[in-house]
């Protein structure tokens, strides 16, 4: 059965009243998944992380000068959009954790697939920059962890949340071994994204959406593109950067997306790994900020997962 790994400490995250990324969006997942429907998913804890797992993507004087300014008491400010509480730091490593233990329980074959709801979110966080909520990258660092470990030759990174995963493909961009696919709009936050940006490798594909493009583009673009792309590079295991702020309710954005779509997308995904990856897919949580769009998307996504 599915795996569902959360944990307490990351609603200890706080961050500035009225910011979009606040801990009532955890809340929110946790109360539509604690619903009948939903009661046969594994639930356990995500442990913390380690510095050597998110050394895997993020250099070292970074994550040992994150880990120094973190604060025990009030905020501080990274930039005008990120902040740390006296909760985040082990937020942030219980994402990690999460994503890594994820990672452990499908490739060894204990549950076939996993959905990891943590946050603060992570898709934006560079090799060595904090932004955009992000603080280190929880998707690309299972990828990696799924490298080192288990000896994979080929992982996919897929990003539906609609900004670019710009920390995704700045630590993927030379790497011939990880394919990164983003649906995303453009133009929006953070300015990167567009389909000529391609990798050294021509493993990082981009597929820009318009504001208003909706649900017919959206399927259009992996349809037409992402999962042709993905077929030929035949991941050994699936990531998926599970944003769900592209839903029309989101006030982040205008795609209009529905939460049907996001269960669409996900079984498609599924049925790419079922031929090339064993199966295996591990989706970690992102972005989403209305949170009745966030808990019908939830649902979709992973009653979508449960199908298995």
């Amino acid at each position: 059965m599915t795996l569902y790994l959360t944990h307490q400490a990351c609603l200890d995250h706080l961050t500035p009243p009225g910011h979009p990324e606040r801990p009532d969006r955890l809340r929110a997942v946790e109360a539509v998944l604690a619903q009948d429907q939903f009661s046969a998913l594994v639930r356990d804890m995500a442990p913390e992380g380690d510095l050597d797992q998110v050394m895997l993507c993020h250099g070292e004087h970074y994550v040992t000068e994150l880990r120094h300014i973190a604060p025990t008491s009030g905020m501080i400010y990274i930039d005008g959009d990120t902040s740390m509480s006296s909760g985040t730091w082990e937020a942030i490593m219980r994402g990690v954790g999460g994503a890594v233990s994820a990672t452990d329980s499908v490739m060894s074959g204990n549950h076939p697939n996993a959905f990891v709801a943590v946050r603060p979110p992570g898709h934006h966080a560079e090799k060595s920059t904090p932004m955009g909520f992000c603080f280190f990258d929880n998707a690309a660092i299972a990828a990696r962890y799924a490298q080192r470990k288990y000896g994979i030759a080929r992982a996919a990174v897929v990003d539906f949340d609609v900004h670019h995963g710009n920390g995704t493909q700045d630590i993927f961009w030379a790497d011939p071994t990880v394919m990164y696919c983003s649906t995303h709009q453009m133009p929006l936050f953070p300015g990167t994204g567009a389909s000529g940006e391609r990798g050294e490798h021509d493993t990082i594909v981009n597929a820009p959406l318009a504001p208003e493009d909706g649900s017919a583009k959206f399927r259009s673009a992996f349809e037409n593109l992402i999962l042709p792309q993905l077929t030929k590079f035949s991941p050994e295991l699936i990531i998926i950067s599970a944003g769900f702020d592209a839903h029309y309710r989101d006030p982040l954005a205008s795609l209009n997306v529905k939460a049907e779509d996001f269960g669409w997308v996900t079984k498609k995904l599924m049925d790419l790994a079922d031929s090339t990856a064993g199966g295996r897919v591990v989706s970690v949580l992102e972005g989403g900020y209305d949170l009745q769009g966030l808990q019908e998307s939830v649902a979709a996504h992973v009653t979508a997962l449960m199908g298995r």
